[in-house]
């Protein structure tokens, strides 16, 4: 049997799974689904900047909830700029997200190279904000990161139909009378608190896994909004858990790439079955 901080953690990450695979359908109707991958890396400033902050401050570090606070205050950032480089219409889309993605994950590392000379924050093990590691999770974090993923999931069940009109007619929801920049600025919102977290246990570089992969596999399976986002919850609820497993089992094993490995075994599987009901 698990011990109880081990079962808090994997509830924990079903939770961020579910979560993850539930906004992961809408983001990937909505052709959002790498402005998680620059969110994420665009959040890392922001956790070492608040690390060092609490540090100075003599609080603890590895407090959850500031690193979340100063990681949303920089992917808000990153989200401004990206928005200011694709304003003028000369820059795509894409290379805003690389310009932005990079340059906030070159300015998180450079933080951290200082953090690391830091007793006080050294001590929060913000290195496994990048690759991910469920192991080093403590059961208030997982609450923490557990209660944000669910509050999204709780967002989206509560507004299902405007946020179905959104992802399939735009120009209808608007006709409707609906806000929908309104709604696409809640969906960006859903996209990076889920994003801040799966920080801890998943890493800001293949965050987008946990979003894209349960939502893709979903797609193969389901033809209908409902129970697609039904089926991507479950799917990366599994994943989540199975990432976890593997990672506080296997201590050395990033828990990203465990997620993500069972994200891929489930979307293979999905997969053959899509093609086989074709």
């Amino acid at each position: 049997m698990p011990g109880h901080n081990t079962l808090v953690v994997l509830l924990g990450c079903a939770a961020l799974g579910l979560a993850a695979g539930v906004v992961g359908v809408l983001a990937l109707l909505r052709g959002r689904a790498l402005l998680a991958d620059a969110l994420g890396h665009a959040a890392l400033p922001g956790v070492v900047a608040a690390a060092l902050l609490v540090a100075a401050l003599g609080g603890p570090a590895r407090a959850l909830p500031p690193l979340l606070l100063g990681g949303a205050l920089s992917a808000a950032a990153g989200l401004w700029a990206l928005r200011r480089l694709t304003a003028s219409g000369r820059l795509r889309p894409d290379a805003a997200i690389a310009v932005v993605l990079s340059s906030f994950y070159a300015l998180g590392a450079v933080g951290l190279s200082v953090a690391q000379a830091i007793p006080g924050a050294a001590q929060a093990g913000l290195s496994h904000f990048i690759l991910g590691q469920a192991a080093t999770l403590t059961a208030a974090d997982a609450l923490v990161a557990g209660a944000l993923a669910l509050g999204c999931v709780g967002v989206v069940a509560a507004l299902f139909q405007p946020l179905r009109a959104l992802c399939f007619d735009e120009a209808h929801a608007a006709a409707l009378g609906l806000p929908v920049r309104r709604l696409d600025a809640l969906l960006l919102a859903l996209i990076g608190a889920v994003t801040l977290a799966g920080l801890p246990a998943v890493g800001l570089i293949l965050v987008v896994a946990l979003l894209v992969a349960p939502a893709a596999a979903a797609r193969q399976l389901a033809h209908r909004l409902g129970p697609a986002l039904v089926l991507a919850g479950g799917f990366g609820a599994a994943s989540g858990v199975a990432g976890a497993l593997l990672s506080v089992r296997l201590p050395e094993l990033p828990t990203a790439a465990a997620v993500v490995l069972a994200g891929l075994v489930i979307f293979g599987g999905a997969l053959a079955l899509g093609r086989r009901a074709a």
